[in-house]
């Protein structure tokens, strides 16, 4: 039984609600004080307590999605996602074949209603994935969205736009399912002409869990700005039909996954060339959540990741970027300081565009994304090139 299971959260109630009622049913008759009745009555006590600490425990950690399986519990920094799944080491020449597997992981079955019934070919389909990256030595379970259009054989030939979307720290790759309700807002979107037919691959940036990473190559540690810049869009060129340039390539997401996704796009417009970040951070923390100092001291590259820093002292990426918060939220002074930087350097620099969308309230919340969300989709839509690459014909 998956460490994500809630079967196992149910089991474990009953076992907790059991062990409850053998107490207060037992409780009389091990009253004595000897030996087999104090051990009866500890027993009985620290069944109960496990019981209930267990579901406790594993309720958190399937809203989190600190662990997503048994051995990221039990051999932590042994087990997926931060070993290659095929034994390679980083740099190690890659099977183009095997970067990309299907997986029964990530707990999709669990969400009702994900798409419409149908066939692909009518209401697309989601698929759950492990990717796999050569350069970073990194592999990771994923939701990839595809359309209808991508079944139909009008389009048989044709390449797609992509959609990189990040969730949040530390929750799993399936709040931007079952929470933030992506592939069904995207569907919806799509079927109104609102959003053009795009590949979305949902994906978490704790690829290091529990260690918050903020999507950068950590001093002695994994190397998540590669994993997200050269692995994860190798591997999906390398399964699906998706545009080969940075122009037809867009990544969003919120909170941490938004934070990334600002500082993926400006980094590294030769990959990602648009990104939507809602309710972000605009620099790298240093806190409790990342374990210290991701840069190991070298107080340069920090800089380089601090995004203000960059817009006053870097050349303006040729990038355009998307801020989506609100007035209420705690951090909107340093989304105002941001913006009024990213004005003064688009300015100077006309390919580097800065749009925003603040609503007058909100919170930190899936309720506030999920307001948030089509406009920021049809946003990236927008903003998107069609990919001009096509398969050849047989």
């Amino acid at each position: 039984m998956e460490l994500t299971s809630g079967t196992l959260v149910y089991l474990l109630i009953v076992v907790g609600a059991a062990a409850l009622v053998a107490t207060l049913w037992l409780w009389p008759r091990l009253s004595r004080q000897r030996p087999l009745p104090v051990l009866g009555r500890l027993v009985l006590l620290t069944a109960t307590q496990v019981a209930a600490l267990s579901v406790l425990l594993l309720s958190v950690n399937n809203a989190y999605g600190f662990y997503t399986s048994w051995d990221d519990l039990l051999r932590p920094g042994k087990a997926a996602p931060l070993a290659l799944t095929s034994g390679r080491t980083p740099g190690a020449a890659p099977e183009s074949d095997k970067l990309v597997q299907p997986t029964t992981d990530g707990g999709l079955e669990t969400v009702k209603d994900v798409l419409p019934p149908g066939p692909p070919e009518q209401v697309g389909r989601v698929d759950s994935v492990r990717v796999t990256g050569p350069e970073s030595g990194l592999s990771d379970q994923m939701f990839v969205y595809l359309p209808p259009e991508y079944f139909n054989p009008r389009y048989n030939r044709q390449h797609f736009p992509v959609l990189v979307a990040l969730a949040g720290y530390p929750g799993p790759t399936l709040n931007l399912v079952e929470e933030l309700e992506l592939p069904q807002t995207a569907a919806e979107l799509q079927r109104t002409g609102q959003m053009a037919p795009t590949v979305i691959v949902m994906a978490r940036p704790t690829v290091a869990p529990p260690r918050d990473t903020e999507c950068v190559d950590v001093a002695g540690g994994p190397k998540t700005e590669t994993w997200f810049v050269k692995d994860l869009p190798t591997a999906l060129r390398s399964a699906y039909r998706v545009g080969r340039t940075a122009e037809s390539w867009g990544v969003f997401g919120y909170s941490t996954g938004g934070s990334c996704a600002l500082r993926l796009a400006m980094r590294h417009p030769e990959a990602y060339r648009n990104a939507a970040g809602m309710h972000p951070d605009y620099t790298v923390p240093n806190d409790r959540w990342t374990d210290g100092d991701l840069f190991g001291g070298d107080a340069e590259a920090a800089h380089r990741s601090d995004l203000n820093w960059r817009l006053k002292n870097l050349p303006a990426p040729s990038a355009a970027l998307l801020v989506v918060s609100t007035h209420a939220e705690d951090d909107y002074p340093a989304t105002e300081k941001f913006l009024g930087t990213a004005k003064q350097a688009s300015d100077d620099h006309p390919e580097f565009l800065v749009d925003s969308l603040l609503l007058p309230d909100g919170g930190h919340s899936f309720e506030t994304w999920r307001r948030e969300l089509p406009a920021t989709l049809e946003w990236l839509s927008d903003h998107l090139a069609p990919p001009q690459d096509r398969e050849p014909r047989p």
